[in-house]
């Protein structure tokens, strides 16, 4: 894992800071991966936002670099939404600034990003899409809910075997605004925390 990343998310294990109510709401998270891991199945996790482009992301890659750093394996990320944008600029700057290096691999209205985050693992693959895109799990795979919105959005998911509601607030409300660099990290680290104890308390 890249060193800067590693330091950070050594910021992110004082899991003091979350609120009992807020550990409540993740522990379904958590009971999902550990009853697949018990099994010895992939857990396929799909983290779902409106339009694909904020928080879903961060959701995704925190959740696949929390199973890296605890060694938890057989974890496969990936997110969507209830419509197609594209990944905010602002969300792959926040990235960079943790220690991830950002490659684009393709242009247009909706560019696709690689996400690496260790020299020799293989790379975040980064571009909004819908939530059952071909490219995402279509069956036996955890659907997490990012915002109240996608949750009320989508009342059936095809191919999820579970459901489970872990809203974040949207960091666009700084969008345009002095406020916005600060708006997204803290979002960031947020999700950060909170995907680092979900994959701390997995047993292997």
């Amino acid at each position: 894992m890249y060193s800067l990343l590693e330091e950070t998310l050594t910021n992110f294990q004082n899991f003091n800071a979350i609120p009992a109510g807020r550990k409540v709401v993740l522990q379904g998270l958590i009971d999902y991966i550990q009853k697949r891991v018990d099994k010895n199945l992939p857990v396929n996790l799909n983290f779902i936002c409106t339009h694909n482009s904020r928080r879903s992301h961060f959701a995704q890659v925190w959740a696949q670099v929390s199973a890296s750093y605890y060694h938890i394996d057989h974890i496969f990320c990936s997110s969507g939404g209830t419509e197609e944008m594209a990944v905010h600029p602002q969300v792959l700057e926040t990235l960079v600034r943790s220690g991830f290096a950002v490659h684009k691999i393709s242009d247009g209205n909706n560019p696709i990003f690689a996400i690496k985050f260790d020299g020799n693992l293989p790379a975040i693959i980064a571009f909004s899409k819908v939530f059952n895109h071909g490219f995402n799990p279509q069956s036996q795979f955890g659907a997490v809910m990012t915002c109240s919105q996608a949750d009320e959005g989508c009342p059936f998911i095809a191919g999820a075997e579970a459901r489970l509601s872990i809203p974040f607030e949207d960091p666009k409300v700084a969008d345009g605004t002095k406020e916005q660099s600060a708006v997204y990290e803290r979002r960031s680290d947020e999700i950060a925390m909170e995907m680092m104890y979900v994959f701390s308390k997995i047993n292997r």
